[in-house]
């Protein structure tokens, strides 16, 4: 009987790890597309402003344009960010330390996983800045 136990300990922990692997893969290929689509609009914008010669100082589209150009170049250095941040809980799965928090060794709650698949911290970590 407590082999049986084990098996389906272990079997539901494949099944986890699985789950995991999957939304960590779903958000990783949401991210990409997102980062996609924000480079086109960055060049886009680029290739706009490569027609007529502005001059952000004395245009007064100028500055909406350079502040849409930074605005979109941060927006993808986010998304970059996030991708590292995945890649970073795709190891912490493959070492078995996913779901730990990385501060005080306290499971991070199911829920909060759910929410941010990447979750170092736990809730109260988090709170504090830790």
């Amino acid at each position: 009987m407590g082999d049986e136990s084990g098996h389906g300990q272990a079997a539901h922990r494949l099944a986890t790890v699985a789950a995991v692997r999957a939304r960590l893969a779903a958000d990783r290929a949401d991210t990409l597309a997102q980062a996609a689509a924000l480079g086109r609009d960055f060049d886009a914008i680029v290739d706009a402003n490569a027609l007529v010669a502005v001059d952000d100082e004395h245009d007064p589209e100028g500055a909406s344009t350079a502040f849409e150009r930074a605005h979109v170049a941060a927006l993808m250095a986010r998304a970059r960010e996030h991708l590292e941040e995945l890649d970073r809980a795709v190891e912490r799965l493959e070492r078995g330390e996913y779901g730990q928090c990385e501060h005080c060794g306290e499971a991070i709650p199911p829920e909060r996983l759910e929410i941010r698949p990447a979750a170092t911290t736990c809730v109260r970590c988090a709170r504090h800045g830790s």
